[in-house]
């Protein structure tokens, strides 16, 4: 008798996921877990393994925008909105903020001397993702994930820890060079927000190696791609990878939301909620009758 696979679901906060009876049911049946830390890395530490302290977002994202990853410490710098008032200012948007290759390219040309005579070129690989090249052996500060910004007084944020200044120095200067650029006031003419601002974040060195007990991945988080093909495991849509139940491979499913699934071609599920919530369902879990749903 074949063994059957598991099925691992990466899923947004439990919040913000659709409380379907089905979902209802497999959360008040199923074995609640330890919480884990919020977030998105920790959630992958759980599913990737890899030598490092630090999530290397920008390394990861660096090795499929480009073919230099490796041998190098990588930063984002990516093209921000920030909202300015009278006593604060708001990161609002990062990356996606829909600059154009033209525009992209014009304003990474601006603010190359900065960065280039600070040791840290910039190279605007993609309009949503800029990268710095930083020296092997830098010493660099905490930069915040933007997902833990967005809406919140970035001052907060801002660099801390090691070289710290030179960070914010560079942020303030970058700040300044933007608000002046031609690109933004013809962006504010045509009733675009402004790239304002950058945002430091995901520093790191592309892994020697990763390792995950998956056989298929579905997902479109240039992330989990990233460290999927360095883990040589082919990236698939939902459906096929549900349909690899048949060929007894560990599945992972990064998604918004649930799909279709028949537990009884699994061995178990895993519910991994970036908000933290752990949760494992088997299938002869539904007998659980005793256990109130809440929907």
């Amino acid at each position: 008798m074949s063994r059957k696979p598991a099925l691992t679901l990466l899923l947004p906060p439990l919040p913000r996921v659709e409380r379907t009876p089905r979902l209802a049911s497999w959360l008040a049946r199923g074995d609640r877990r330890a919480d884990a830390k919020p977030g998105s890395a920790a959630a992958l530490r759980e599913c990737f393994e890899f030598i490092g302290t630090t999530f290397p977002v920008a390394a990861l994202t660096r090795s499929l925008d480009a073919s230099d990853a490796a041998g190098a410490l990588w930063l984002r710098a990516d093209p921000a909105y920030a909202m300015v008032d009278a006593v604060t200012a708001r990161l609002m948007a990062c990356g996606e903020i829909g600059l154009s290759r033209e525009d992209s390219d014009e304003l990474a040309r601006a603010m190359r001397p900065l960065f280039g005579d600070a040791g840290f070129p910039l190279e605007a690989t993609r309009p949503d993702r800029w990268y710095l090249r930083c020296p092997i052996d830098a010493r660099l500060p905490v930069f915040a994930d933007p997902v833990d910004v967005l809406g919140d007084n970035l001052i907060t944020h801002l660099p801390r820890g090691d070289n710290e200044r030179q960070w914010r120095n560079l942020f303030n200067e970058a700040q300044v060079i933007l608000h002046n650029h031609p690109v933004n006031a013809r962006r504010a003419q045509r009733g675009q927000v402004p790239a304002n601002s950058l945002w430091f974040w995901g520093a790191g060195k592309l892994p020697d190696w990763v390792r995950t007990r998956f056989g298929a991945v579905a997902s479109s988080d240039p992330v989990v791609v990233a460290l999927s093909k360095l883990a040589k495991i082919p990236i698939v849509d939902a459906h096929a990878a549900l349909a690899k139940a048949g060929t007894n491979a560990n599945v992972l499913i990064d998604a918004e939301q649930i799909p279709a699934i028949d537990t009884r071609r699994f061995s178990s599920i895993d519910f991994f909620f970036t908000s933290g919530e752990r949760v494992h369902y088997r299938h002869a879990h539904r007998w659980r009758i005793w256990r109130r749903v809440r929907r």
